[in-house]
């Protein structure tokens, strides 16, 4: 085995919180290790450690069997340690020359102007080499997300990273990209290149890695080979219990038309055509999901849909009553319930409790509230059986929301808009950022809520997320609804297909 980099005892400590608890990891030259982990694992901060961000309390890095110290980031990128960010790094106005060679420029001429030719056939070289075809003149704002992460993997290419990171590198690619980013990656690490490959996405580590390492509550529980494992065992390993991965939800029972759009445009902030013409009815007793690329005016159909944005001209109507023009407050009175993409900026207070946190959307209502004055026993009962009832860990309901974790932070959310009787739900990315355990969850409170008769609407860039939960499954690209399937015709190459732009 020629080890290229071993993490040794690393042990990390915040203020209250033992991040890394003496993970001990190894990295072989040309091989892609797969790190699993729940939200909270200790993935990030280890990943942190090692490109210099933060210095470890203790433990060990060995990279080609020196010990190394980094003291910054600057001294990972010389020991040939490159990250590839979830969100990407660049500059949209530079080309891909600029962006790839920024903070790295070699100079030229006695005024020691940026050498762009050399730079331009370094870059060429590389992606020749790799197989990562880019338009090097090409200017950032005009590439496909897939395109762009290609430039970041050439920019740790560039200043000669043979221990490349990849921290949720499918997050926002379409399936067909996604492959290809896997074929990429096989082409590094037949060059020699080690990959680490962080995700949440069992199958796809299952793909990819040549190792999968597992940590749990910052902890190693266990290293497996892809071929000597399956999602199921994965799953276990990451929460400390049997997971159901697939969704039980048995025929939908549809009714009447809850929500209908009919030529709805919407406007992003810039003024910009985000939603195009849509047209799209979701009826009671069904779940229709919508696919696509971040990006792709998702956001802003679901802010129209929940009153956060103007429609700019089109009909919107909830049970034939109009809502172009309503409220947020008027439409979530109104039966619609609204689980928000982004839950810290949207869907809660951070410095409130879960109490009254639990409260947002009823607190002007009795029995919670008589005119000015707030009725806090009816509120700490009522919120006490919500905690109870969608199983929020949190040590108390005056606990302050903030300091619980993204998955509790979520049912508190789910907890508020489902404990009551509504006729529409809007879920944006219901699950993003959780665990395995969380996501069981919260998918399993979605088809109650669709059996129970609302009518059910998720936006989700995770395609499996999609596929699992849709009656029917309506894809968006460039702000248009450019196929409507039935979850019986859907397959991951029609929708993905559908999510790149092409006709099916």
């Amino acid at each position: 085995m020629s080890l290229r980099l071993e993490l040794r005892e690393i042990t990390k400590q915040f203020p209250g919180v033992l991040a890394n608890d003496r993970v001990s990891i190894q990295v072989e030259r040309g091989k892609v290790l797969g790190l699993l982990g729940e939200n909270g694992a200790g993935k990030s901060t280890l990943m942190n450690i090692l490109s210099g961000i933060y210095k470890p309390d203790s433990g060990t890095i060995i990279v080609d069997g020196e010990q190394r110290v980094f003291r910054d980031p600057a001294e990972a990128i010389e020991a040939g340690i490159g990250m590839v960010h979830q969100h990407f790094m660049l500059v949209p106005v530079f080309d891909v020359v600029e962006s790839v060679a920024l903070g790295a420029e070699t100079a030229t001429g006695p005024l020691g102007t940026f050498d762009r030719a050399a730079a331009r056939a370094k870059i060429v070289e590389l992606s020749k080499r790799y197989g990562l075809s880019v338009d090097p003149d090409a200017k950032i704002e005009s590439l496909p997300v897939g395109v762009r992460q290609r430039v970041e993997i050439l920019k740790a290419l560039y200043r000669k990273s043979d221990v490349l990171v990849l921290d949720e590198p499918s997050a926002v690619l379409t399936p067909q990209e996604t492959e290809e980013l896997f074929g990429i990656i096989r082409g590094l690490a037949s060059a020699g290149t080690s990959v680490i490959f962080i995700t949440h996405k069992l199958h796809e580590v299952l793909e990819v890695a040549d190792t999968i390492t597992v940590l749990r509550r910052g902890k190693v529980v266990g290293s497996v080979k892809p071929k000597e494992a399956d999602p199921e065992q994965l799953a276990e390993m990451m929460v400390g219990r049997e997971v159901q991965l697939t969704v039980d939800r048995g025929q939908a029972k549809v009714g009447s038309v809850t929500l209908s759009l009919k030529g709805v445009t919407v406007l992003n902030q810039a003024g910009e055509v985000a939603v195009a013409n849509v047209d799209l009815q979701i009826r009671a007793g069904e779940i229709v999901a919508i696919a696509g690329v971040q990006g792709n005016g998702q956001t802003e159909l679901v802010e129209a849909v929940t009153g956060l944005r103007p429609v700019d001209s089109g009909e919107m109507t909830l049970n034939g009553e109009s809502l172009v023009g309503a409220s947020p407050r008027k439409i979530s009175d109104a039966g619609v319930a609204h689980i928000p993409e982004d839950r810290s900026r949207d869907g809660m207070v951070k410095g409130m409790t879960v109490a009254e946190n639990l409260m947002l959307n009823s607190y002007h209502r009795k029995p919670f509230s008589s005119g000015v004055t707030l009725n806090r026993s009816a509120i700490e009962a009522a919120a006490e059986k919500i905690v109870k009832d969608f199983d929020v860990r949190t040590p108390s309901i005056h606990t302050d929301i903030a300091s619980l974790s993204g998955g509790n932070q979520q049912k508190v959310i789910v907890g508020r808009e489902f404990s009551r009787t509504v006729s529409l739900v809007v879920a944006a990315q219901p699950t993003r950022g959780l665990d395995v355990g969380s996501i069981e969850y919260i998918h399993k409170r979605l088809v109650e809520q669709r059996d129970a008769g609302a009518a059910v609407l998720i936006v989700s860039t995770e395609l499996d997320e999609v596929l699992a939960l849709g009656d029917r499954i309506a894809v968006m690209f460039e702000g248009q609804i450019v196929g409507v399937l039935d979850a019986k015709d859907a397959t991951r190459e029609r929708v993905g297909l559908l999510m790149g732009g092409a006709a099916v």
